[in-house]
């Protein structure tokens, strides 16, 4: 019997604002290409729709994460992120993805990676893309992970059970420096940006220098060729400048556009992923572009309301806002670490049959 024809153990899970399949690494292939073609035909790539199989027609919802035991001291699992393209024939492992990290907690706990407490259960999460760590807490009343809750989270209807995660060492996680350019501000095909990395390579850009709001829903920024073009070319140059190379086929850096916030928070933003535009932001990126116009001089500064001292960032996205700590070092703009509130609720469990070709 094949795959094809026994199926894959999967569960599917909503982490904050997105959605994936989560698999246990023992019941994927070992070989990485075998991995991702089986990954790519289970869910229903390439085809924009992802019609033959579970993905959702979009980058948010076409994700999965690969748990396993750890493999280093003090953390408890191993948590491999991959990005599923919808309409190419592509999975990458070159970002975090810090939504999808919501469920990786619980869904340790539900396959016995991990023993749950009488009432909260805590797991050290090492995120192998970038070999950093978090550390998830959330309720298991009766040793078993509870999904329903009182926080609500914006770009997800209702509300769930609090995933509390806090996040160290993200400072140049992927790049190897907060400031991987080492500059505060470089100018990029005549447009000044930060490029800034804590826990997310992002290109910080001011909206109004691209000719837009900055608050214009993701459908219309989605529709204008001009602005996507520019876009686009700011990104791979910068990614150069940042030490990344050639990233026209992967998903990293984000560029992430920026204006005065419009509802009492800290910031307003639009980010892309890298053609889509999000419909909310990224856990990684919120904390990326906190920890950015934290910074004097830098891009979007001067258009921030910075909370006081030991106050919450409240960053401003398209269905809302997401709220995030930093903690800083005493008398430096150095992150300590890093803490979000998200939910994460499990949707089905059970047997995912790939297609054959």
């Amino acid at each position: 019997m094949t795959l094809e024809d026994d199926g894959i153990s999967c569960m599917i899970m909503r982490g904050g604002t997105s959605k994936g399949a989560y698999f246990l690494e023992d019941d994927l292939p070992a070989d990485d290409a075998e991995r991702d073609d089986l990954l790519l035909r289970v869910m229903g790539s390439p085809d924009p729709r992802q019609v033959d199989g579970i993905g959702g027609a979009h980058p948010l919802t076409s994700k999965v994460g690969v748990v396993s035991r750890s493999s280093v001291r003090d953390t408890d699992v191993d948590y491999l992120f991959l990005q599923v393209a919808v309409d190419q024939p592509v999975v990458t492992d070159k970002q975090n993805c810090g939504n999808i990290l919501a469920g990786i907690g619980p869904f340790a706990v539900e396959r016995g990676l991990v023993a749950a407490g009488d009432e909260t259960t805590t797991v050290r999460i090492r995120m192998v893309n970038t070999d950093s760590i978090a550390v998830a807490t959330f309720p298991t009343p009766g040793g078993r992970p509870r999904y329903s809750g009182d926080l609500a989270i914006d770009g997800v209807p209702g509300t769930a059970a609090p995933v509390e995660i806090a996040f160290s060492d993200t400072a140049g996680s992927s790049t190897g420096a907060l400031l991987p350019t080492g500059n505060v501000v470089d100018e990029v095909e005549g447009v000044s940006v930060t490029c800034v990395d804590n826990g997310m390579p992002t290109v910080l850009v001011r909206a109004s220098d691209l000719g837009v709001a900055g608050t214009e829903q993701p459908a219309h920024l989605e529709a204008d060729v001009n602005l996507a073009e520019r876009v686009r070319v700011i990104r791979l140059a910068a990614a150069k400048l940042m030490g990344m190379g050639d990233v026209s086929e992967a998903t990293v850096p984000k560029v992430v556009l920026l204006s005065s916030p419009r509802a009492g928070g800290t910031i307003t933003t639009r980010s892309f992923l890298p053609v889509r535009v999000h419909t909310s932001i990224g856990v990684l990126g919120a904390q990326t572009v906190a920890a950015g116009i934290c910074i004097p001089g830098a891009v979007g500064h001067d258009l921030a309301e910075l909370p006081p001292s030991n106050q919450p960032f409240r960053i401003e996205h398209p269905t809302g806002e997401f709220v995030v700590r930093i903690d800083f070092v005493p008398g430096t703009t150095d992150i300590a670490s890093s803490v979000v509130y998200r939910t994460a609720r499990k949707l089905f469990d059970g047997v995912v049959f790939p297609r054959s070709t």
